[in-house]
């Protein structure tokens, strides 16, 4: 049977799921705001579509997954408040669908551990939004629906070296703070997994197994790249962006366990040092 995803906000993560599926003959549809990324996504097998006006009557025909990575603002879910009629009548005949949250649900836990279990005490506006519209793709009837909470991503184009490189870097130290991670491509084996292993009301953390303080992952870019080490600044004295201080505003652990338990997924980087190592390879 053919397979079709229709992947609301194609982005960064998207992408690299879509790079594991259209090898196997999958037909993708990639929603984008920007219509100068078509070309990119049609040579990457990706069948895009303007948001929110491009016509997507035979996305919602032919779809039998649906991936959802667009994220929610003031008014709540985007994807929920335009199509929720076009997703409800799809929800029936859908094979999968996945809702990308974040381990921002979770809110502070001054270090601690969480699990998917763990009550969702969000203490960012952010985080706020994400538990509502996690809430909002839960009341869609019928629909096979696996919640990922993300933590912070990373991988080509988005690591710390070109700081490194410039000098601008900082190594940022508030104490006892730590954060869960992820690669990109950790990301997109964990979707394929649970594609390929549907649990329908599942909820899965996705992170690597080396929660850390985030001043390390700088001083292991310079000493990858050989570079001075980036000056250590207090986080209270730190020139920041408020979106930027927002996430020391939250510190915690958090398990993946279930992913591997359930889904078989064994991390391709398992920590941020062989993660780092992987992109300046791939660099050189």
């Amino acid at each position: 049977m053919e397979k079709t995803l229709l992947s609301f906000g194609h982005g960064y993560s998207a992408r690299a799921l879509a790079a594991r599926l259209v090898p196997q003959g999958w037909t993708i549809f990639g929603t984008t705001r920007n219509e100068a990324k078509f070309a990119a996504l049609e040579d990457e097998g990706i069948t895009p579509v303007l948001w929110p006006d491009g016509d997507l009557s035979a996305a919602f025909e032919t779809a039998s997954h649906l991936l959802v990575s667009a994220g929610p603002d003031a008014d709540g879910d985007p994807v929920l408040a335009r199509f929720r009629d076009q997703i409800a009548e799809m929800a029936p005949r859908l094979e999968w669908a996945g809702y990308l949250s974040t381990t921002g649900v979770y809110g502070d836990h001054q270090g601690g551990w969480v699990d998917e279990a763990t009550p969702l005490t969000p203490s960012t506006r952010r985080g706020q939004m994400r538990v509502d519209a996690e809430g909002d793709w839960r009341s869609v009837p019928g629909l096979p629906l696996h919640i990922f909470r993300l933590a912070g991503i990373y991988g080509p184009g988005r690591g710390p070296f070109e700081k490194v490189r410039q000098g601008t870097a900082r190594r940022i130290v508030k104490p006892g703070q730590v954060f869960s991670r992820i690669h990109v491509e950790d990301i997109a084996q964990v979707l394929e997994a649970s594609i390929d292993r549907p649990n329908p009301s599942a909820i899965y953390n996705l992170c690597d197994d080396d929660p850390a303080p985030p001043q390390d992952v700088i001083g292991h870019a310079a000493e990858l790249l050989g570079l001075p080490m980036p000056p250590e600044v207090d986080f209270e004295a730190a020139e920041m962006s408020p979106m930027a201080r927002s996430f020391y505003a939250e510190s915690k652990r958090v398990s993946n366990a279930r992913i591997k338990d359930e889904l078989g997924v064994k991390l391709i980087y398992p920590d941020y040092r062989r993660g780092l190592e992987a992109l300046l390879g791939a660099e050189l």
